[in-house]
């Protein structure tokens, strides 16, 4: 089973396939690039870097408006920590982005952000800066609370409905260090996952059901807001694809609000955030893997290893099968299947599709608890 993390991108910007993090200063570069975040603070963002809106016009909508209800909400979290290098260990500093969600001061961010955080300082948009911890992250999700000892702060409105293909999107957080940095677009897609071929062969368990945006986000906008044309946060901006490396233009992803804010309540309740386990490992199903499986699905996720003992295994599944739904939805693709999982608790039981020797068998599966 494949996970993809979303690393902060610091001072040194490390390497990583092909999804960029949209952090700074802890930085990992792949095929895309998750986490947005910068190495260099800025406490004075530039008139450009403010007032920037691509593919958007001010104009036609409104960008500014949108902006200055939701400033007060976002954040930049500023961290340090302890790299081991060829060199031994080495002290490292970055920044990303957050977003206040609760008066008390619990600011939801990017898990890859504050990954390995020795310490963790919280630029406010009024200047103000704040020492934090954090509380727990969840790196199944890309999702962190940092907790700051301060009380009536400007929480963000997390939401706004169904979201439809084109309407406005504002983003707003510290892409390479100028907090406050205002971007504008349009959704561009739903309940999205970054393929295998660009996560450097496996599929990253953090980089499903994710919203598409062409809104532009860089290193530093990890963890920052995606809001409506309400200024209601429906999104955590999380990655993009780099156009040198994978020829994309304007392809940017963010965590929805609707798993941010479950993820941030489970974290604050208990520390860290309950997931499913099913016990197997996937590989999409391709026409050549069909061909050598001699299977006449077109699509979904081969089993290719079964954990003994595990949820899987009890109900009976087995290597060589290719999943083909969960609980009565369709599965095309590992992306797919994890997406799908989210959907249901640990213990709770869940039927699975499996389709095997020209055969497709349902099983019913109690679902365990990821550890």
């Amino acid at each position: 089973m494949t996970k993809t993390f979303l690393n902060a991108r610091s001072r040194r910007v490390l390497g990583r396939k092909v999804v960029v993090l949209l952090a700074t200063g802890l930085l990992t570069v792949g095929m895309l690039a998750t986490g947005c975040g910068s190495g260099e603070a800025s406490q004075k963002p530039s008139q450009e870097a403010r007032g920037e809106a691509s593919a958007t016009s001010a104009a036609s909508y409104p960008v500014p408006e949108v902006a200055r209800e939701i400033e007060p909400s976002v954040v930049q979290v500023n961290v340090s920590s302890i790299q081991t290098t060829p060199y031994g260990p080495q002290e490292a500093e970055g920044l990303g982005s957050g977003v206040i969600y609760r008066e008390d001061g619990h600011i939801i961010t990017n898990a890859h952000v504050v990954r390995g955080a020795r310490t963790v300082n919280v630029a406010f948009a009024d200047g103000s800066v704040e020492t934090g911890r954090v509380v727990g992250a969840d790196p199944y999700t890309d999702i962190a609370v940092v907790k700051v000892d301060r009380n009536n702060l400007p929480a963000a409105d997390f939401g706004g409905g169904d979201l439809d293909l084109g309407q406005l999107a504002v983003a707003m957080g510290s892409p390479s260090g100028f907090q406050s940095t205002v971007t504008a677009g349009i959704i561009s897609g739903l309940n999205r996952e970054v393929p295998p071929e660009i996560t450097g062969g496996s599929q990253e368990t953090a980089l499903v059901d994710l919203i598409q945006t062409d809104v532009a986000i860089s290193p530093g906008s990890s963890g920052g807001a995606l809001v409506d044309r309400n200024a209601n946060v429906v999104g955590i901006n999380v990655a993009y694809l780099p156009p040198a490396q994978t020829g994309a233009v304007n392809i940017a992803f963010a965590i929805p609000a609707a798993t941010a804010t479950d993820v941030a309540d489970q974290i604050i309740e208990n520390g860290r955030a309950e997931h499913p386990y099913l016990g197997v490992s996937l590989v999409d199903l391709t026409p050549e893997a069909a061909r050598e499986l001699g299977t006449s699905v077109e699509s979904g996720a081969i089993v290719t290893d079964v954990a003994p003992g595990g949820p899987a295994s009890d109900a009976g599944i087995e290597p060589g099968g290719v999943i083909i739904a969960v609980g009565g939805e369709k599965v095309t693709s590992t992306g797919d299947l994890l997406s799908a999982l989210r959907r249901f608790d640990p213990n709770e039981p869940v039927e699975i599709t499996v389709a095997c020797d020209g055969n497709a068998r349902v099983f019913t599966v109690d679902l365990e608890e990821m550890r």
